[in-house]
């Protein structure tokens, strides 16, 4: 008599700081036959040591998460394991973390808006090999596709002027010219297309590029 073969579940790590959602998610995955949940971590330091030690078939990660963030623990899995299939939770659809994510290999997004309805095939179509990036985020990528990212002086400037400061003040701070200081906004307005210093910052939040 032949028995019937059943297939192994998909292993699943669970990482995000917020205890109430990993338990959401873990209960969402317990309920399905075909997924189980292998381990939790809190943050990215935790998550890429439970992934050396229990080498899950799919990763949920927040993108967002306090020490090292998950994108910084996806490009570390990835570098020792080329194959790691992981999933970037995310609230917002700013497109510089998310474009970092997906330079990284990201194997896909989940909005935590829509967790509840996209969760489990998300799980199953990154298993197969698939990517799953949702359509506001592949927008919002689409969008931001032909503009340069800031350089590192030019988003240290835009932070000061964030925190209300003056060019002059800027200048000393940074130990540069009023000038430059100058240069670097004019730099900054033109990529961000923003109409003046008020502007750029709220776009470089709503990006993702700074956080206050």
């Amino acid at each position: 008599m032949e028995l019937s073969h059943t297939p192994r579940p998909i292993n699943v790590l669970v990482v995000d700081d917020h205890p109430l959602l990993r338990m959401g998610l873990g209960e969402a995955i317990a309920s399905q036959d075909d997924m189980c949940v292998v381990g939790e971590a809190c943050n990215g330091q935790d998550a890429v040591q439970q992934y050396e030690a229990l080498r899950p078939d799919v990763v949920i990660m927040d993108i967002v998460m306090p020490g090292m963030c998950g994108v910084t623990a996806l490009e570390a899995i990835r570098a020792a394991h080329p194959s790691a299939r992981i999933v970037m939770l995310t609230t917002y659809k700013g497109d510089v973390q998310i474009l970092r994510a997906v330079q990284g290999g990201a194997a896909g997004f989940l909005l935590k808006s829509t967790l509840r309805k996209d969760l489990l095939d998300t799980i199953r179509g990154v298993h197969q090999g698939q990517r799953r990036i949702p359509p506001e985020i592949a927008m919002e990528l689409a969008q931001h596709m032909g503009q340069g990212p800031l350089s590192a002086r030019e988003t240290e400037v835009l932070s000061h002027a964030a925190n209300g400061q003056s060019n002059r003040r800027i200048a000393e701070q940074l130990s540069i010219s009023e000038e430059t200081v100058k240069a670097h906004m004019k730099n900054v307005l033109a990529k961000l297309a923003a109409n003046d210093r008020t502007h750029a910052v709220t776009i470089a939040l709503k990006r993702g590029i700074m956080s206050i």
